[in-house]
Parts: structure tokens; sequence; C-alpha cells
């Protein structure tokens, strides 16, 4: 019954995911739209994914503490491996140092911005407060880790001899040298982003009841009123959904 109960779910991701493969490594990665038929068949990862997500059982996922998984899992998709492939690529096409400067800056800016956006999704789809905080602070730490940094060295082809292997110093990695006070070495960097992952780890796998404790301190509850219990002052309505 279990199962018959999820069917429609998991029938949709598996779908998500073979179109997905499909239309990534089965049709050329061109700028130009050649058909009708390509373009509807590169958008059926996304209906099937939307799909997937519209059948999710909430209150299963957030039993299983899903949100602390998936959400930085769908995070770090875009952070490890688009954004290292969109700085390599704008290396090689802007042409000058300071339209690649330009591209950095604007990237960097946008990515706090899709960790504000996944959390605010999240509450508003009634997620309580402390996973907000849990998840924005988890995936800002990841962010500053340097991960993208070693990305960026080992997801594209460098022909450069200098990023062909692992650099020795990491010159560029300011957020790093701001810290320990000089360029780090690349032992130094990968002890900064183990120290960063530990820390989101922490962070995300860490008892709720700690939070929740914040939570209260940070906004303290009001009494219930008359009639009122504190289980029923956040009850919310069962809401059934036709999917």
């Amino acid at each position: 019954m279990t199962l018959r109960r999820h069917l429609g779910f998991l029938v949709f991701v598996a779908l998500a995911v073979a179109a997905a493969a499909f239309v990534w490594f089965g049709l050329p990665h061109d700028r130009e739209v050649k058909s009708l038929w390509i373009f509807l068949v590169k958008l059926l990862p996304f209906v099937f994914a939307t799909e997937a997500v519209a059948r999710l059982d909430v209150d299963l996922a957030r039993r299983l503490r899903l949100p602390l998984l998936l959400v930085p899992a769908a995070f770090l998709v875009y952070f490890l491996y688009f954004v290292p492939k969109i700085f390599f690529y704008g290396a090689v096409e802007s042409g000058t140092r300071d339209a690649y400067y330009n591209l950095y800056y604007n990237v960097l800016t946008l990515t706090p911005l899709i960790i504000l956006s996944l959390v605010l999704a999240y509450r508003l789809g009634r997620g309580d407060a402390a996973t907000v905080r849990r998840l924005a602070y988890g995936m800002l730490l990841l962010m500053l880790s340097g991960l993208e940094d070693l990305a960026f060295l080992t997801v594209n082809h460098h022909t450069d001899p200098a990023y062909s292997t692992i650099p020795a110093v990491w010159e560029w990695a300011s957020h790093m040298t701001v810290f320990i006070g000089h360029p780090p070495t690349k032992y130094e960097a990968y002890a900064f982003i183990t120290v960063h992952v530990l820390l989101a780890l922490a962070v995300f796998l860490s008892p709720q009841r700690w939070w929740d404790a914040l939570a209260r301190k940070v906004v303290p509850s009001r009494p219930p009123e008359a009639g009122e219990t504190p289980d029923s002052r956040d009850a919310r309505p069962v809401q059934h959904e036709s999917v």
C-alpha cells in the first residue's frame, strides 16, 4: 500500500532522470532550436521533475528530514558543476579581463540570491523557521568553503599549464587569503575547505532541538490564549490535494 501511494512520484522521478540523461548525453548542446520536436523533448525533464515534486509526500519528506538533504544537494549541483563551467567558458569567451570580472561578480552575487530563493520557497511551503536557518547558513558555509574553486580546477578541461594540475598556491582565492593572512597553499586550501564542509554538515545534521531552542530565544513564543494549547496554535487545516 505504501509503495502504491508513492508510485506516481517514483515514476515521474524515473522519467525525469531518464529524460535529463537523454537530453544531456544524447542530444547536441546547440544554442539554436533546430526543430519543434527537439525543443519539446528538451522540456520533458522539467515537466517530469515538476510532476514528481508536485506528488512528493510532504509529511514523509519532513519525517525523513529530506529538506536538509535535497535542498543542499540541489544547490551543490548548481554551485559545483554549472558555476565552474560558467567561469571556465566565461574566461575563454569574454575576451577581456574586465568582462570576465563582471561575469564573476554577477554569478557570485546571484548565488546567495539562489540560496535565499530556496529557503523562501521552503518557508512559504510552511517550513519551520529553524530549518530555514539551518539550510541558509549551511549552504552559505558551502558557498564560502572554496569547494567551487576546487571544482573549477577538476570539472573543466584546462589547457593552460598553470591549471592543468592543482596549483601549489591559490593566488586567486582572496576569500581564503583574508582569513589566513596570505594566499593559501594547496594543502591550506584543502584544510580550509574541509573545515567549512564539516561545519556545514554539523549545521545540517545537528539535532533539531538545538535549533528549535535557538528559534525560541530569537523569537520568544507568545503565551497561549484562553482555550488554546501550544500544539493547536501552530496547527493548520489538512488540505487534500488532487494530483
